[in-house]
């Protein structure tokens, strides 16, 4: 019974995934962000406040808070309409893979929560995904996904975006590097730093590259000065 389930999983996802690359104009834009100041803020809240959370958790924190600053990217194509539509919230989809295939469990108003309550969430959520536990309104709809693979030796990869969504964020795993970084004196000076390479899959009737762009710069923002999504 199970293994039947198992195959019906993965033909609705395989046939979703084939009618997106074929439907779906595919826009991908790729960029690399100093990951130092999320790795310290992990560290800063475990340390001081015991609070235990993963990279990932803080991901889908600084993602949401860059869709709620760029509203137009958190959005859909309407095909009846033929019009894009804006969404009113800010819904997270993550992928996790499970022995029935991959699901997208949601985390729901995601830019209001904290990073603790959205990591308590996506544990909450991926054990009822790998138990077959999951609700329909806990795995259908969301605005924007997420796919993390920097847990494997995976630096970067493009993802396919899961319609009627418009974006879908692919994730590599950190890496350390020797570049030019400026300190605090203003002089710059060759520095070992961690960086981590994003990928987006956009639909193109949505994401022009103004749109893009503006996203981009938002999450560059996010990430280079983490703490204030603490405020």
């Amino acid at each position: 019974m199970l293994l039947k389930i198992f195959q019906i999983v993965r033909f609705v996802i395989a046939k979703r995934l084939l009618e997106s690359k074929q439907n779906t104009p595919h826009l991908y834009l790729s960029s690399d962000v100093i990951l130092d100041p999320l790795l310290s803020l992990r560290k800063d809240l475990k340390d001081r406040y015991d609070v235990k959370v993963s990279v990932n958790d803080i991901v889908i924190k600084v993602v949401a808070a860059a869709l709620r600053n760029v509203g137009e990217a958190n959005a859909y194509w309407d095909d009846e309409k033929g019009e894009v539509i804006l969404c009113d919230s800010v819904d997270i989809s993550i992928a996790v893979a499970t022995e029935k295939g991959l699901l997208t469990p949601i985390i729901r108003n995601a830019d209001q929560k904290t990073i603790s309550s959205i990591s308590s969430e996506v544990k909450e959520l991926a054990e009822k995904a790998r138990s077959g536990k999951l609700k329909p309104q806990e795995f259908q709809g969301g605005t924007f996904s997420i796919s993390n693979l920097g847990m494997f030796p995976v630096d970067q990869f493009c993802a396919i975006i899961n319609p009627p969504q418009a974006c879908i964020m692919a994730v590599g795993r950190g890496n350390k590097v020797v570049e030019p970084v400026v300190g605090a004196d203003g002089i710059e000076r060759p520095a070992v730093v961690t960086k981590m390479n994003l990928t987006l899959s956009a639909d193109h009737r949505v994401f022009d590259g103004k749109v893009a762009g503006a996203f981009l710069s938002a999450l560059q923002s996010n990430f280079s000065d983490i703490k204030r999504l603490l405020l």
